[in-house]
């Protein structure tokens, strides 16, 4: 599991919770990758919203095993109505399920180019069929995932071809960098030298492009792309605000003020859409 694949399922589950408003909401990156269809797959289940206990927490699931690890091994979404009674699962982690309480539970894989990425989970602690309108939300913030996810690994690739020996871990700390670079240029007084790291910041930015795009860049505030560059490393709007000197609901507001220029409906979205605009790496 990459820090990138962890930043980004932390992301699409934070949306996912906020657009279903389940009570529970967690999952995980798959180790590896997996080809959907089998494999000695292994997820990690380490983003969790909602939990009462830490039973799920840093539970490994293999492929197969369970209704995430047969999600898994099928490449699609499945759900239970009363987990511990389901006769289409195993059981292998009826215990740590059981201590959370959980019984009604949709699993959908993250597929990326036939590779099993990770899992993202809705849970209620009711024997009650999943409303389509979730199970909907569920597979939507999955694919919103991919789609994150595949622009990634394409600015990866680019940056491996114009600089053959650069790994995954080295652009990764790009993105991390371009952060803490846009955070600075708010810290300095001297106007010139600011908009100097801003211009810097995207050019950091575009450097992943495989070409340049034509196209006008969208027109976001410096503030906006501030956020939206610790959004896409993986911070909460909480951590985004700490590091920026902001009030969460601060945030909140400029996130959503991206997202609306940005024509994207949710944070994954929104930042694919930056990248490939080239206005973040």
């Amino acid at each position: 599991m990459s820090r990138d694949d962890a930043g980004s399922v932390r992301s699409a589950v934070l949306a996912l919770q906020r657009a279903t408003g389940l009570p529970m909401v967690f999952g995980g990156a798959v180790r590896g990758g997996a080809v959907s269809g089998g494999g000695p797959d292994r997820l990690r289940i380490t983003e969790l919203v909602g939990n009462t206990t830490d039973s799920l927490n840093g539970l490994v699931v293999h492929s197969g095993s369970g209704l995430g690890g047969k999600a898994m091994a099928m490449g699609r979404p499945l759900w239970v109505s009363n987990y511990p009674c389901s006769a289409s699962i195993s059981h292998d982690y009826d215990k740590p399920v059981g201590r959370e309480g959980l019984l009604s539970i949709v699993a959908v894989p993250v597929v990326v180019r036939r590779r099993v990425r990770g899992v993202l989970y809705g849970a209620l602690r009711e024997p009650l069929s999943l409303a389509d309108r979730v199970v909907g939300a569920a597979v939507d913030a999955a694919r919103d995932l991919e789609q994150d996810l595949a622009v990634r690994d394409r600015a990866d690739e680019a940056l491996a071809r114009a600089r053959p020996g650069t790994s995954t871990a080295r652009w990764e700390e790009v993105r991390a960098v371009h952060a803490e670079l846009r955070a600075l240029a708010e810290e300095v007084a001297d106007p010139p030298t600011r908009d100097r790291l801003r211009e810097a910041s995207l050019r950091l930015a575009a450097a992943g492009l495989d070409e340049p795009d034509a196209s006008p860049r969208p027109a976001l505030s410096p503030r906006e792309l501030d956020v939206l560059s610790y959004v896409a490393v993986g911070c909460t709007n909480a951590e985004a605000a700490g590091r920026l000197g902001l009030l969460p609901e601060t945030v909140k507001s400029y996130l959503r003020s991206a997202m609306r220029k940005l024509d994207s409906h949710t944070r994954l979205e929104a930042v694919t859409t930056a990248r490939r605009a080239g206005l973040l790496p």
